[in-house]
């Protein structure tokens, strides 16, 4: 098929050509469409309405790292406090948790728009993060972990779709930037937990009281709350518009048109977009969307459209393919060692001398704060010249194995702190760039898919990951060995893929 030519007037914009070529596959038209609306939002430019986007989808990066932090933070104390007989099942249930959410709002943004689920998903975790501060036993806990994380899962699905559709190409690096968001949480759970788990923590199971342990039932309360005025900060205070590359792919053309011109005028501009700029590329003219057609779309997107969309091409399935697999490598590594970082802070702190409560949550935070730095780096080095996304990606990836099998030749708390500061500042800079690059190789039509179905994978092998860990001797270096070479092997992968989606606008 040919590429359609573009409407005649333009001008080149700063960002040429679409991350994946134009002319590749059966979505030529649709391709066109999205160029058209490319121009359009470079033209309106970087302003009032993206800034502020900017801000509140931050809070969704923040909770995506913030409550599985939680999740590992009150795991000792809740073990200590409930005497569970598996105590990683409230780990296993909080990652169930995320599969659904992953599975429900990725897919789901693709039927019924982006809006829904953007409000939806803290929402839900709010309510049920506060809830959980009540919990009678751990059956109780690992109920509401997997609740809370039903909204946690859909974070970043939907969030990063909505911001991508609505960024002009000249500041898709931005999205890498957001991860500074993913690891201030850390830091603020971290910090809130410290005085919270450090005092107000029974020491071991032995004899522990709820009335002893009230420490991780307020850290909930407070952590509950924070997601509160996220969510109140989201749906009251600022006006989430549906992505006009959604209204586009669904036939509403007029409806996309309507809305870029809203975000034109808080920006304090115009834009010349009309609808009949996008309509010329639908095949027999203008489309009437009747219920009954909105109904058959929902209809054909359950019968996985939107799936077979991500192979229809022999590149496009090697690409989704190999960035599917990424994500379930680094879904199963990285939770098996950081999730239970606490417990292994604490195993192998007591062969050093200090393994105290104390000790194992002021450490979390110092390495919690070498995140930031990481997320920041991660943001020059996509748009370094030669490296780019894959190049950031693949060796900040493998590096971060390295870091973690370099971790089992600690002889002392300090050595084995450094080394989890060198892993945490690594695994932040490959968690920026992977946020950033996985949704610009997938077309927005099905980008909420394709961004559910690498959810998926990291969720559906982080499942594994407890369940490892129960018949795993978490003092020894075992999971730290499989972490690392997991990581190591995911960044060998990320070599192979075929888009490289630096300088190029999003379609």
């Amino acid at each position: 098929m040919s590429e359609p030519t573009k409407p005649r007037g333009r001008e080149p914009t700063a960002i040429e050509g679409p991350a994946v070529p134009q002319d590749e596959g059966p979505d030529a038209n649709y391709k066109a469409k999205a160029e058209v609306l490319n121009h359009a939002i470079q033209t309106i430019g970087m302003g009032r309405y993206q800034w502020q986007l900017f801000v509140v989808i931050g809070f969704g990066w923040a909770s995506d790292n913030l409550w599985p932090i939680v999740t590992s933070l009150i795991l000792p104390a809740v073990s200590n406090e409930f005497h569970p007989s598996e105590a990683p099942l409230l780990t296993l249930a909080q990652n169930i948790g995320l599969l659904v959410g992953a599975v429900f709002w990725g897919f789901g943004c693709d039927i019924f728009g982006r809006r829904w689920a953007f409000n939806l998903t803290i929402g839900i975790t709010a309510v049920f993060g506060m809830v959980a501060a009540g919990s009678p036993n751990f059956a109780a806990i690992c109920t509401f972990a997997a609740l809370w994380s039903v909204g946690v899962g859909g974070n970043l699905p939907v969030d990063s779709a909505i911001f991508l559709e609505f960024l002009p190409g000249s500041h898709q690096y931005l999205l890498t930037i957001l991860s500074i968001d993913w690891a201030l949480a850390q830091v603020v759970a971290n910090l809130i937990g410290w005085p919270l788990l450090g005092y107000r923590t029974c020491g071991s199971a032995e004899g522990c009281r709820k009335a002893d342990n009230m420490g991780w039932r307020w850290f909930m309360i407070v952590m509950g709350g924070i997601a509160i005025i996220m969510f109140v900060g989201r749906f009251v205070f600022f006006t989430i518009f549906e992505s006009p590359k959604y209204l586009m792919g669904k036939g509403r053309n007029e409806q996309a048109v309507d809305v870029v011109h809203e975000v034109a005028r808080r920006n304090g501009k115009t834009s010349d977009l009309t609808k009949t700029e996008l309509d010329v590329f639908d095949r027999g003219g203008i489309q009437h969307f009747s219920a009954a057609n909105i109904i058959r779309q929902s209809l054909e997107t359950v019968r996985f459209d939107h799936v077979r969309a991500l192979f229809d091409t022999p590149k496009r399935a090697w690409a989704t393919t190999l960035i599917i697999l990424v994500w379930a490598f680094i879904g199963l590594g990285f939770p098996l060692y950081n999730a239970f970082l606490p417990y292994i802070q604490q195993s192998r702190g007591a062969e050093f001398g200090d393994g105290s409560t104390y000790i194992t949550y002021r450490n979390s935070l110092i390495i919690a704060v070498m995140g930031i730095p990481g997320c920041l780096l991660g943001g020059v080095l996509v748009e370094v010249p030669g490296l780019g996304r894959k190049g950031a990606l693949s060796s900040s990836t493998a590096i971060t194995g390295a870091f973690l099998l370099a971790s089992t030749t600690a002889t002392t708390s300090n050595a084995l702190l450094g080394w989890n500061c060198a892993f945490n500042f690594m695994s932040s800079l490959m968690y920026a760039v992977l946020y950033a690059y996985t949704p610009e190789i997938f077309l927005t039509k099905d980008r909420g898919t394709g961004n559910a179905l690498t959810a998926s994978a990291n969720r559906i092998f982080g499942i594994m990951a407890p369940i490892i860990a129960m018949f795993a001797d978490l003092s020894t270096a075992a999971p730290v060995y499989v972490s690392g070479a997991l990581f190591i092997a995911a960044g060998m992968l990320v070599l192979f893929m075929p888009y490289e989606s630096r300088g190029k606008a999003s379609l």
